[in-house]
């Protein structure tokens, strides 16, 4: 029995999941469970990847906290994850005490080592935000290979690394300024020092891709660079021990110790002994999973950091490359951005299991998700070759034979020739070459309908005296569908389960698959999956459209705040002007739904000396019952409004746009009334 350590990527907890993030972990998760279905000790862990810039601007312009932008993000994810099947045996976050520690604690290590050093460098500073500028939020033209709109760490186009100061014409992504280069101290950890130690890992390290050992020759030729391991406040992260918080950990220091806190995290409520898969000697296998756009920070930071504090390096990185739609680039336009959850509302997570399966291999390919070929091959392979094995011959089973299977094989040859290839899908599994496994099963099941074909157990049992033989083939046809299906199971657990139910079998284990049920008795056949609808792509693809429309017109109101400046702030006015606009203190005493309206709600405004009645388009943001009693502030001598549910007297200040709206309310004593001024 091996034991194995298996992590993926740390999805970044500033968005929601989509099919080219769901692509490797997909991938992982299915060569994790053929590793337990062989009987393999393999621990699958994962988390939220929780820190960093992105992630704190991204919490200011919701109005709320980073902490409760992550806490929500992550619960997406897991979702997302469990709707797709992927089943971690722990989901941690790195915004948590227990990494916080292990950062902090390698971080010391390091420093004891003298890997680490202090340098004043010149960064790009964004004098209208008042902040330094990470990498990816500074794009412009690269300067290698002149592609634009290139991000300011590295080159999507050529893949050479650089400082965002070395782009020509460099913008910054929050406000749209030029950057100026600005002076800050910073902590570096020096990689130059281990060029030995991660050439000595490159060697002895089997299981790294040839791309992935290919690349890392290009960086060594190129020579290593130290890495700069700190960022200034404000930043979202943890503070680096020692700086006041003035300087934080890079998100990319503390993302990658979330793989040993999610695992020491599981081990502290499993009683697993971590020492013994992280210590510098250890005998277990570590994989990381993760896209081919952060080899980088795993092929060479983290081996390096791992081996100067004693702990054990990587068995293999496997990457994955990028998932395409239709070939070509995900697009938003096109409806072809898909969220994780938009697919899960209208198809089965099975079915794009199977698909991305279907062409994955253990090279660095992109994947092309062709959603014609998607619903033509889902249906064709899954519906049409191995699900109908079953339905073809379990009602002659069920009907004629009390549902128990013959006692003895009817074609010998063939189940030879199913056996034989036992060793080679087992090998391709090991290997990740789903692709190619997936051939040679659909080969199996072409071959288990050609046998029934042959015999035709429909004509058979109209002729008397074969009764024995429609039971023998529709009985081998049942156990050809056991294999076939047992291969299928890490890739397609749901549809595995409700075969194994109507197999009337235990959860197969991989030694299993090619054993035969023999005086068996099966339970009646119910559907065990649907045909994939071309009406559902559709759906998917309008949906996606829909949703981006509405992202495009946030972003296009962001984008002409931004212009103007980072608060859209009106054209200047003066005292006078201001002066104009009378605002009272109100007092709600009454509040309905407007009916007809989908968007307004009728408020009876007590202003002390009289009482108004306002229509507020405030419904998406509060319910009636909760308005009641509050005291806010109104337009008082704007012009009544003739509307079609009546007139509105006024106007009642929220602050904030779409769901996000909150009502304006004065401190407490303010009475009904007051003027403001």
């Amino acid at each position: 029995m091996r034991n194995i350590l298996v992590t993926n990527a740390l999805p970044y907890a500033n968005g929601h999941l989509h099919l080219g993030h769901m692509l490797g972990y997909i991938q992982s998760d299915i060569w994790v469970r053929f590793q337990k279905m062989r009987g393999n000790q393999c621990h699958f862990v994962c988390g939220s990847d929780t820190h960093g810039t992105p992630i704190m601007l991204k919490a200011q312009n919701a109005g709320i906290k980073p902490e409760k932008l992550v806490e929500q993000m992550s619960q997406s994810h897991r979702d997302d994850f469990i709707d797709f099947e992927v089943e971690f045996d722990n989901y941690h976050s790195t915004h948590h005490p227990l990494n916080q520690e292990i950062v902090e604690q390698i971080y010391l290590k390091l420093k004891a080592s003298h890997l680490i050093e202090m340098r004043e460098i010149a960064q790009a500073y964004d004098p209208k935000a008042k902040m330094f500028l990470p990498d990816r939020f500074v794009k412009g033209t690269c300067p290698k290979c002149k592609a634009e709109d290139q991000y300011g760490d590295s080159c999507e186009v050529c893949s050479a690394t650089y400082s965002p100061i070395d782009l020509i014409n460099p913008k910054s992504v929050v406000t749209g300024e030029t950057p100026i280069q600005k002076n800050s101290e910073h902590f570096f950890f020096k990689l130059s020092k281990l060029s030995e130690d991660i050439h000595k890992w490159m060697k002895h390290t089997k299981a790294l891709q040839p791309e992935v050992q290919n690349k890392l020759k290009e960086w060594f030729e190129f020579g290593l660079q130290d890495w700069n391991i700190s960022r200034d406040a404000p930043y979202f992260g943890f503070p680096i021990p020692g700086t006041n918080e003035q300087k934080y950990f890079y998100v990319w220091l503390d993302a990658p110790m979330g793989y040993i806190a999610s695992f020491k995290d599981l081990c502290n409520r499993a009683g697993i002994d971590f020492e013994s898969y992280w210590k510098k000697d250890s005998q277990a296998e570590l994989y990381h999973f993760i896209g081919k756009d952060i080899i980088y920070f795993h092929a060479l930071f983290w081996p390096a950091i791992l081996n100067a504090v004693n702990y054990r390096t990587p068995t293999g990185i496997f990457a994955n490359g990028f998932l395409t739609v239709n070939g070509k680039k995900m697009s938003k336009s096109r409806g072809t951005f898909i969220a994780a959850r938009t697919y899960l509302h209208h198809l089965k997570a099975e079915y794009l299991r199977y698909y991305f399966a279907s062409k994955l291999t253990p090279r660095i390919d992109d994947i092309d998700l062709n959603l014609e070929d998607f619903v033509q091959k889902v249906n064709s392979d899954v519906v049409g070759k191995v699900v109908n094995i079953a339905s073809r011959c379990a009602g002659f089973i069920n009907k004629q034979f009390n549902g128990v299977l013959a006692s003895h094989i009817q074609d010998q040859q063939i189940v030879e020739r199913f056996h034989a290839m036992h060793e080679e899908i087992t090998q391709l599994f090991e290997k990740r070459d789903f692709a190619q496994a997936l051939r040679i099963i659909m080969n199996l099941a072409d071959q288990a309908n050609q046998y029934i074909d042959y015999h035709k157990p429909w004509q058979l049992n109209k002729t008397e005296g074969h009764e024995a033989l429609v039971h023998d083939v529709c009985s081998l046809g049942i156990n050809l569908f056991k294999i076939i299906i047992g291969y299928l199971k890490p890739i397609m657990p749901e549809l595995t389960l409700k075969a194994e139910g109507f197999l009337n079998i235990n959860q197969m284990q991989w030694a299993e698959i090619p054993n035969l049920l023999f005086n068996h008795k099966i339970n009646a056949f119910k559907p065990l999956i649907d045909r994939v609808e071309a009406e559902k792509i559709e759906l998917i693809i309008e949906e996606t459209k829909k949703m981006q429309t509405e992202a495009m017109s946030v972003k296009e109101t962001q984008k002409a705040q931004v212009t103007k400046n980072s608060l859209n702030i009106a054209d200047e006015i003066k005292i006078d002007d201001f002066l104009k606009v009378d605002l009272r203190i109100a007092k709600i005493i009454e509040a309905d739904h407007v009916e007809g309206s989908d968007k307004l709600l009728r408020l009876k405004l007590d202003l002390g000396q009289e009482q108004r009645q306002v229509f507020s388009g405030i419904k998406s943001a509060y319910s009636p019952e909760k308005l009641v009693g509050k005291h806010t502030v109104v337009v008082a001598n704007l012009a009544p409004r003739k509307m079609r549910f009546g007139i509105s007297e006024g106007m009642v200040l929220c602050a904030g746009e779409g769901d996000s709206l909150y009502l304006l309310e004065p401190d407490e004593g303010a009475l009904p009334g007051m003027r403001i001024g």
